[in-house]
């Protein structure tokens, strides 16, 4: 049947770290195929960036792709602000999000929208968090059902042990340091590889296997920091008229 089958495409991911100044300068580059998930670099182009220029960032921004757990935990531990927006997977689901419910802290519950209580219910060792449910009668009985679960055993929810990790991220998005980061990346940053695919090649390298696809990487990211640089620098003097008219070739 015609498009019943995705048709493979081989590709690749480039990654860019990009200081927060004006310049612009690339700090750090890194071509990926593209099975690989673009978060997964992250942290070791944070790193090696860190101990290759001897940094010592206060945030560090990316966009949601880059809002996983796994980058989250160890930036903010490193005492560096994660400016990165966070997956709502409220809106992904016709029923209540997780917003919807309020947790009691000090009871260790969630509170439903029509206020009855979640408990504990056990752990999940793979997401590394904990699953609270409903009791399967009362949800059974509830009014707003068919708007909350289509399950028969109760309503559940779960809360990762790094909940307040991602609430304390969610707390920089009411800031004004945070809006001008995100500002400052759509404007500063992505640009740049609009320019490297448009002027620079990298739109379809030019060379094959990963190791020289990093190497022509590398090289377009070069030629941008060194455009950048040459931008900055106070123009060479114009020789004189008389220096010019003595390097003109002449005939007798």
């Amino acid at each position: 049947m015609p498009g019943a089958f995705n048709k493979a495409h081989l590709g690749y991911h480039t990654h860019y770290v990009v200081d927060g100044g004006k310049a612009r300068i690339i700090l750090g580059v890194l071509v990926t195929p593209s099975s690989v998930m673009e978060n997964q670099p992250m942290l070791d182009l944070l790193w090696r960036a860190r101990f290759r220029w001897q940094l010592r960032p206060r945030q560090v921004t990316g966009d949601t792709t880059y809002g996983t757990i796994e980058n989250i935990v160890p930036i903010e531990d490193a005492g560096i602000r994660a400016y990165v927006p966070l997956a709502d997977f409220s809106n992904r689901t016709p029923f209540y999000g997780k917003d919807r419910f309020h947790y009691d802290a000090e009871q260790d519950i969630y509170w439903c929208p029509q206020n009855h209580a979640l408990r504990r219910h056990t752990w999940h060792k793979t997401e590394r968090a904990f699953i609270y449910r409903a009791e399967a009668a009362i949800c059974n009985a509830c009014p707003v059902k068919e708007a909350c679960t289509t399950g028969q055993q109760g309503r559940t929810l779960r809360r990762s042990i790094f909940t307040d990790y991602l609430e304390r991220v969610q707390g920089y998005h009411a800031t004004a340091a945070y809006e001008k980061a995100i500002n400052k990346r759509k404007v500063w940053v992505e640009p740049l590889f609009g320019e490297a695919k448009q002027w620079h090649g990298m739109r379809r390298f030019r060379l094959r296997r990963l190791e020289k696809v990093n190497i022509e990487a590398l090289m377009i990211a070069a030629g941008q920091n060194v455009k950048r640089l040459v931008a900055g620098r106070r123009p060479w003097p114009a020789p004189a008229t008389e220096n010019r008219m003595r390097a003109i070739p002449t005939r007798n």
